[in-house]
This record gives C-alpha cells, sequence and structure tokens, in this order.
C-alpha cells in the first residue's frame, strides 16, 4: 500500500497539489492529510479527480513521528518535522517507510511525501 502524505496551505491550488504529488513519485493508493484538512475544497477535488481516498490523520498521531526533513517551524506547530512525511507514515500504518523526503510545489504552497507498507 503506498499513501501520498500532504502538507498544504489553505491557499493552496490543485495544480500546486498535482505538482507535489508529481515530484514525490505519485502512485498512490491514498492520499492522507491532517483530519482539518482533509476536507479543503482543492484537496478533496484533487482526490476526487486522481480517483483516490482520503486518510485523515489526527494531529496527535503525528506528535513525535520522526521524518528525514526537518522543518523548525512544522516542528513547533505540529511536534514533528514534516507534516507530508509524518501523515504518510501514520496512514501507511505499521512498518510503513518513506520512498524518499517530502517535496514542495513549484510556488511552495504544497508538500507531498509518499510512504509504503508491503504486506506479507
Amino acid at each position: 500500500m503506498r499513501v501520498a502524505g500532504f502538507g498544504f496551505r489553505s491557499v493552496t491550488s490543485m495544480a500546486a497539489l498535482k505538482d507535489a504529488y508529481a515530484r514525490a513519485g505519485g502512485g498512490a493508493d491514498a492520499l492522507a492529510t491532517l483530519e482539518g484538512k482533509a476536507a479543503a475544497p482543492e484537496f478533496a477535488a484533487f482526490a476526487a479527480r486522481e480517483g483516490l481516498p482520503i486518510v485523515a490523520v489526527a494531529r496527535e498521531a503525528i506528535i513525535g513521528i520522526a521524518t528525514p526533513t526537518r522543518s523548525e517551524k512544522v516542528l513547533d506547530r505540529f511536534g514533528t518535522g514534516s507534516l507530508a512525511e509524518a501523515v504518510a507514515l501514520v496512514a501507511a500504518g505499521p512498518g510503513a517507510r518513506l520512498t524518499g523526503p517530502r517535496m514542495k510545489s513549484e510556488d511552495g504552497t504544497a508538500t507531498a511525501a509518499i510512504a509504503e507498507r508491503t504486506t506479507g
């Protein structure tokens, strides 16, 4: 299972979400973000466009998640170094790993990271 985790600003566009997703590698089975962002119109429209379900992750679930990318601003606000990486890992489930670091959209309003978990 592959999950694309997202962090984004309220002003982000469909194009920025698509750009961050493509830069992160795409190919996800689901999209994830924080509960409070999951119903954002552009994010919901992006998920519908991609035909993917949204996993809404509780803010408490990402606190303390170790991420390869570290933003002091994100760490202070959310308790983890990267929102996109942390929600991807949580949503993908136990044993998930990132396929790479989070990637920013060209305009800087969205980030995406892909986590995958193999079941066997």
